[in-house]
């Protein structure tokens, strides 16, 4: 099990690595450089660079362990033709018009190149905020047997903590890893996490990589 509150993870004491993934949240350019969308919105994306190193050990050792890697990829197609009328005008109102921000043909929607990315590795393409509100993310899950999350990525107060509270409302077992997730607003940062554990942990445990790191090594070792 993995030390974690409120309930340490998961709440049965059966981490079992076939039916366990790690999810990897919208860690691109776009959000992560300084010319991208989230430093064009005025915020500062180097707390989110900060979590990088912490979710390289993560894949490291989730992929040791013989867990499925997820990554996720935010952006619209490159003619619009997946946007609403009131997203164009968000767009428009962000002065993202006549830029290639946030699509999927520009080179800020790529994951970026510091984080560890193999080729077995899935990758889902969105987007809304929520991993999976149009896209295979379930059908891919549920192909694989996998009834475990372990989230990381960014931001904790949008597209981590939306797709967690969709996973929690299908039943997946959830953990959130507080230092491997990142937003540009502290409190925001702050208050998704505390969400997770109130009312005895509504939207699942909440850990530190250090433990998950630990456990994960332990039934790497278990497998040998």
């Amino acid at each position: 099990m993995i030390k974690a509150i409120p309930f340490d993870f998961p709440y049965d004491g059966r981490l079992e690595p076939q039916h366990t993934a790690l999810l990897v949240i919208d860690l691109q350019e776009d959000f992560l450089s300084p010319t991208g969308y989230f430093a064009r919105k005025g915020y500062d994306p180097s707390p989110l660079r900060a979590i990088l190193p912490a979710v390289n050990r993560l894949t490291e050792a989730a992929r040791a362990a013989g867990l499925t890697i997820i990554h996720t990829r935010q952006g619209y197609r490159a003619d619009l033709a997946d946007m609403t009328p009131y997203e164009r005008w968000r767009r428009e109102r962000a002065g993202l018009d006549g830029t290639d921000v946030l699509l999927r043909s520009g080179q800020g929607f790529q994951i970026s190149a510091d984080i560890d990315v193999a080729p077995q590795d899935i990758i889902i393409d969105k987007t809304c905020n929520s991993a999976f509100t149009y896209t295979d993310l379930e059908l891919v899950l549920q192909a694989r047997g996998i009834t475990h999350l372990m989230f990381t990525g960014c931001t904790t107060d949008v597209c981590v903590h939306t797709t967690l509270r969709e996973a929690c409302d299908r039943n997946f077992q959830c953990l959130t890893i507080s230092d491997a997730c990142a937003s540009g607003d502290q409190y925001a940062h702050e208050a998704a996490l505390h969400m997770v554990t109130v009312e005895d942990g509504v939207f699942g445990a909440l850990a530190d990589s250090v433990a998950v790191i630990a456990a994960l090594r332990q039934l790497a070792g278990a497998a040998r």
